[in-house]
Parts: C-alpha cells; sequence; structure tokens
C-alpha cells in the first residue's frame, strides 16, 4: 500500500506469521532507538577520549609547574634576609620556571578548549605578576652616587652594595631554545620550503627590513624581535607566538595565534580560535592573503580549511573593560596589500 514501508513489522516469536499488536510494535521501535543512541553515545565518546586524555594530563602538569614555582616564590623572602647573591640567583631561577610553562601552555594551546586555555595563560600572567612584585619589594635598587677617578686596587676588588643591580629577568623559553630558523639577518629575501625538508618547529629572531617567504606546514612557529619586515607563511598545524616586533607586516594561519609587545604592524590572519594581543599598540588585523602552488592541500592538512572569521575577533588580556581595546583595529580595506602569490622557492636561503 502506497505510504508504508518496505520493511515488514515485527512478528510474534512463538507465532512468527503473526504479527505484533501496536502497543508491543511501539515498545520493540523503542527498544531500538535507545540501542542507537546507545551505540551513538559511546562511539562519540571512543573518538574524544584521546583529546581528553591529552587535556588532562596537561592541566595536571601545569598544576604541578604553578603549585611548584609558587612555593619556590615564598622561599624568597627567607634568602632576601641572608643572602642577596643566592636571592638574585633564586628569582632567575623562577623567571626560567615561568618561562618554561609558558612555553607549555603555548605548545599545548591548539588542543585546549577556550576556557582551559584562558586560565592557563592568566595562571601564567599572575605567576609573572608576583615574580616582578618579589624583584621589586626584595631586591635593592643600585643607588646614585658621584664615584673618584682615582680607586684604589683594593677597592677594585671588593663588591660595593652600590654595584648590586636588579637581575635581568631572561626572554621566553622560545626566545632562546636551539630551533631551526632565521636569525640575525638584515635587508635581505630570506625563503625556505617545508616540502623538501620537514621542520617540526621553526624560529625568525632577530631580523630587520628583511622579507620571508616560507611554503609547506610546519608544527609550531615562533617570532622574536623583528623590524621593518615582511613575513608570508604557509599553514601552522599548532600555535605561533610572536614577541617584540614594530613595523611589521605579517601573513599567518594558524589554529592560535598569540602576540606579545607588537607595534605598529599588520596582521593578516587566517586561525581557528580567536587571536591574543597583550601589551600591543597599533596592530591591525584582516584576513590571510597568501598563495602558492598547493597551498589549499597544505591547508587542509593543517586543519585550516575554512576560514573560521576570528581574524577579526581579537582577544586584548591587558585591556578588561567592555569597550573594544584601543590598541588594535580591523584594517580598512582601501589599505590591505593584494595577494601575495609565492612560487617554488626551493631549499632554504639565508638560515642558521
Amino acid at each position: 500500500m502506497e505510504g508504508e514501508t518496505a520493511t515488514s513489522p515485527p512478528t510474534d516469536l512463538s507465532n512468527p506469521t503473526k504479527p505484533l499488536d501496536h502497543s508491543l510494535q511501539k515498545r520493540h521501535q523503542a527498544m531500538l532507538d535507545r540501542l542507537s543512541n546507545r551505540h551513538q553515545t559511546l562511539t562519540k565518546s571512543s573518538s574524544s577520549s584521546s583529546a581528553t586524555e591529552s587535556t588532562a594530563a596537561f592541566l595536571s602538569k601545569l598544576s604541578d609547574s604553578r603549585h611548584s614555582i609558587e612555593f619556590q616564590l615564598s622561599e624568597s623572602s627567607k634568602l632576601a634576609a641572608t643572602d642577596i647573591k643566592l636571592l638574585k640567583s633564586h628569582l632567575v631561577d623562577i623567571s626560567s620556571s615561568i618561562s618554561a610553562l609558558e612555553q607549555l601552555v603555548a605548545e599545548n594551546s591548539y588542543l585546549l578548549p577556550s576556557y582551559e586555555l584562558r586560565s592557563s595563560l592568566k595562571a601564567v600572567s599572575e605567576l609573572k605578576q608576583s615574580l616582578d612584585s618579589l624583584n621589586a619589594e626584595l631586591v635593592p635598587k643600585k643607588k646614585f652616587s658621584f664615584k673618584n677617578k682615582s680607586t684604589s686596587k683594593s677597592s677594585l676588588s671588593e663588591p660595593k652594595e652600590t654595584e648590586i643591580t636588579k637581575p635581568e629577568v631572561p626572554k621566553p623559553a622560545f626566545a632562546i631554545r636551539d630551533l631551526p630558523g632565521i636569525r640575525n639577518k638584515e635587508n635581505g629575501i630570506l625563503t625556505k620550503n617545508f616540502r623538501s625538508s620537514e621542520t617540526g618547529e621553526f624560529i625568525l629572531s632577530d631580523l630587520d627590513s628583511c622579507e620571508v617567504r616560507l611554503i609547506g606546514c610546519v608544527n609550531a612557529f615562533f617570532i622574536n624581535r623583528l623590524r621593518n619586515c615582511r613575513v608570508y607563511a604557509g599553514p601552522v598545524m599548532g600555535s605561533i607566538l610572536i614577541e617584540e616586533v614594530e613595523n611589521c607586516v605579517f601573513v599567518l594561519a594558524s589554529h592560535q595565534i598569540r602576540i606579545h609587545y607588537a607595534k605598529g604592524s599588520d596582521f593578516y590572519l587566517r586561525v581557528r580560535s580567536r587571536p591574543i594581543i597583550e601589551d600591543c599598540e597599533g596592530v591591525r588585523f584582516a584576513p590571510y592573503r597568501l598563495s602558492y602552488e598547493g597551498i589549499e592541500d597544505d591547508m587542509r592538512k593543517a586543519g585550516l580549511g575554512k576560514d573560521t572569521g576570528n581574524w577579526s575577533n581579537v582577544d586584548d588580556f591587558k585591556w578588561l573593560r567592555a569597550v573594544q581595546s584601543p590598541n588594535w583595529s580591523v584594517l580598512p580595506e582601501s589599505e590591505r596589500v593584494g595577494v601575495i602569490e609565492l612560487k617554488d622557492l626551493g631549499s632554504m636561503s639565508g638560515a642558521s
């Protein structure tokens, strides 16, 4: 009959030729629905279990590291009363531990839910503030004094209180790690094709007035101390960390991008999560504008095949008011560059 399904109604097991009555059919269908829903739930749970386990392992490690650093901070006051040199060394060690923790958060950021990422970054920021407060409170400031030009040998051999200075806080761990990359260049065109030689992590550091062209994918990308540079890069499968850049243009794609101490720079982005800025000024954002042969395949490989539009959803972690931060803006269309076309770059040029 028209409108009926092709399947036969369930039958009575004691009499297979006799269909079940209507109420039994309903109970039979409800049982099938429950089994189907349970199967879907178990399948979904299985597919997400590995990601959940990774997040849980990271949060456990973060908690252990944070408690260790907090204990080190609490011990600082005891050293201030006994040995100022030991205190300075102790504070430098704490700073290194905080930098290592910050690096851990960056490397796992693309695995973390937005809430966990925010909480982790806030925890690191609070540790930094605590360390800064201890430095200001416990380490004596250098005293100003006029020095006599004629200094005796004995006075040269004896350290004076006036020579004690606040220990310099080390740069973040990624800035000093021994990663493959391009460093200490000026006025050059620097290229790298990651397809010709696989690279897990890559760094650009201490560049001035350079143009950098990168084709292919990497797992993580670090950018540190660039001035007057142009950086055009294929997709990054994990995170990008940028620090201390000025008057630069970046064309970047990644799952998560964090920008620290940037001034007067433009960012053309494709990013899965909201870009994060901190201690920035005069930075502008626009959509990704890079093209080269095979970039669509690289985007799919990195999980960035679709533009989420997050390039304009910027979080300023140092701006807590309800109105938009004055430190960033959307780049006007009339001022945006056209699509940048990169050709096959061959092997690396200018790397260290």
